[in-house]
């Protein structure tokens, strides 16, 4: 995440600062994590004493700690709390100079249909994921993969409107690559990704999208898009646990 380097030595939430409530909280708990005031396997105050400590709302401490969780700072065990991890620096690819968008098995013969292709404003956490500011349109497209007429695969992809608004007039369908799509229709040439990957209980849009019951388990991947150090497009794609894996592939040159 970036712009964050100012809140790290504050140890207070600023209602006069421009910078949004739940981006200072986390630039100040992650510099009390950087400082070692919350050393590694602690646990951190509740979210009832983090909205009273820094007078907040939940929904604002819930964002902070989620993306702390998600950049490996802090750890959730149920029933118990929120603990401070040892924080590991994985080396990594330094380049990546191929990617396969879609996502299935070498063979797999999958067909797509677009459920969604527009412009739309803001919503939830978006722009945290996309770390641009919360008055930006952005671009929706909204796809699912079938193998057969089976549902394989829910993909949800979010880009600012200014990176690629050639995108909109494009066809989705078949084999077309959004990442291609940005190289040859904007000279967007992604040069790092970040992923992570986890379990979740299906809500009950994408269950419906899947042909499964809500809640059932599923795998999702979520995908930051970089273009040098500007994130260019966030994604989030959810499978069907049971049947083929997913397949990203990475070249180092």
């Amino acid at each position: 995440m970036t712009g964050m380097a100012d809140t790290k030595t504050q140890t207070q939430v600023d209602r006069e600062n421009p910078q949004k409530l739940y981006l200072q909280l986390y630039g100040i708990i992650k510099g009390k994590i950087e400082r070692g005031e919350w050393p590694v396997e602690s646990q951190i105050p509740t979210e009832e004493e983090l909205c009273r400590l820094f007078e907040v709302s939940k929904a604002t401490v819930r964002i902070a700690v989620a993306e702390l969780v998600r950049e490996g700072y802090l750890r959730r065990h149920q029933g118990k709390g929120t603990f401070v991890c040892k924080r590991v620096i994985p080396e990594g690819l330094s380049m990546l100079t191929s990617f396969k968008e879609n996502m299935l098995e070498a063979g797999v013969d999958f067909e797509t249909r677009v459920l969604a292709q527009t412009v739309m404003m803001l919503t939830d956490d978006l722009d945290l994921k996309l770390d641009v500011a919360e008055d930006k349109h952005i671009i929706y497209v909204k796809r699912v993969r079938l193998v057969g007429e089976e549902p394989v695969l829910l993909q949800e992809t979010y880009l600012p409107h200014a990176v690629c608004p050639a995108l909109l007039a494009e066809t989705l369908e078949g084999q077309q690559s959004v990442l291609e799509l940005l190289e040859r229709l904007c000279a967007v040439r992604v040069t790092r990704v970040r992923d992570y990957i986890e379990v979740i209980a299906l809500a009950p849009e994408e269950a419906d999208v899947l042909g499964l019951p809500a809640g059932s388990p599923a795998l999702l991947l979520e995908q930051y898009f970089y273009a040098g150090e500007s994130q260019v497009m966030y994604t989030r794609s959810v499978k069907r646990p049971e049947r083929f894996r997913f397949f990203i592939e990475f070249e180092r040159k």
